[in-house]
């Protein structure tokens, strides 16, 4: 029994980590939240342990009637002057940290709104020129203080990467800032925290933290126009993109597709996950999703286009895992 119970114990430590976990911070302000998390399990402890020494007590150490002035102290003191301390210290101790992440970043600035259901991503130059739009993934720098400005289009969204910092509403008409400084570099994953329709749980994304270097080099290349298609199948996907109005939703830079109802597509290829986080980023899983969205993320505006030859589903993916 005693083994089985370590076992069980073992295995609950073992969920305390991954890319989506509180308890597993890779970055500052996860990391403050962390040590606010244990500081706070601590101080619950000491409440909790000293009602239970005071019901033990007058339970089962001192049953007599006791004297009123000795009544009169445990209750004031173990009911009002302790809680107060206590709660008043943890406030004292919380407070500062409200301000770390609504800091101004060092230098990159990232808006992302959130749509229904999936995320749209612009790194604003310092230069005040032409954003690189990308979707359904945030890359950040390590050990640099990015800063985020929140906007949301229909309903309520609330941005959450778990393991890099807290919560921020993202609400239609208002924008918010954050601001985050990942420690270690890593895939992690993101959520939208508040319930925002049909496909709510669906709408993920994943964040990448990189080193200053690569993060830079990632940024310039994703700035240039899609590369051409390079073989004959792709070629076919690109005819079969056009041909279906593609274009009209999505933009790929450097083609006739300006459309911004949907996600940009121009190095959609070199993603980490399809459709926010629901698919891996292959052929397969592309296919599946253009024939069948509806049915992958219910209520979602993207058509399926399941009348679509297998042979035009096919290329069409080509062209799309071309786009790096």
């Amino acid at each position: 029994m005693r083994n089985a119970t370590l076992l069980v114990g073992l295995l609950l430590l073992a969920g305390c980590a991954g890319r989506q976990s509180v308890l597993d911070p890779a970055g500052e302000d996860a990391r403050d939240l962390f040590d606010l998390f244990r500081v706070m399990v601590i101080a619950a402890l000491l409440l909790w342990g000293a009602v239970a020494l005071l019901f033990i007590y007058v339970t089962r150490i001192n049953v007599s009637a006791m004297p009123r002035k000795l009544a009169e102290t445990l209750i004031v003191g173990g009911g009002i002057v302790f809680p107060v301390l206590l709660l008043g210290a943890l406030l004292a101790y919380s407070l500062p940290m409200m301000g770390a992440q609504r800091q101004e970043g060092d230098g990159l600035v990232v808006r992302i709104t959130a749509e229904q259901w999936w995320w749209r991503v612009e790194y604003l130059p310092a230069d005040g020129g032409t954003p690189v739009i990308a979707a359904n993934e945030l890359r950040l720098p390590v050990g640099a203080r990015s800063e985020l400005i929140l906007n949301a289009h229909n309903v309520i969204h609330s941005f959450w990467v778990p393991a890099l910092g807290g919560k921020t509403d993202m609400i239609p008409g208002r924008e918010t800032r954050m601001s985050l400084k990942p420690e270690r570099t890593g895939v992690f994953r993101g959520q939208c925290a508040e319930f925002c329709g049909a496909s709510h749980a669906l709408m993920a994304f994943e964040t990448v933290a990189m080193a200053p270097q690569d993060f830079d080099a990632w940024l310039a290349e994703e700035a240039r126009d899609a590369a051409a298609p390079g073989d004959p199948l792709a070629q076919a996907g690109a005819e079969v993109f056009a041909r279906e109005g593609c274009g009209a939703c999505h933009a790929i830079r450097g083609t006739e597709a300006i459309g911004r109802v949907g996600p940009d597509l121009t190095h959609v290829g070199a993603r980490k996950s399809l459709g926010a986080g629901i698919l891996p980023m292959e052929r397969g899983a592309l296919m599946r999703w253009i024939g069948h969205a509806e049915g992958l993320k219910p209520e979602v505006k993207m058509p399926s286009f399941d009348y679509l030859e297998e042979d035009d589903l096919r290329a069409l993916a080509a062209y799309l895992e071309g786009l790096t």
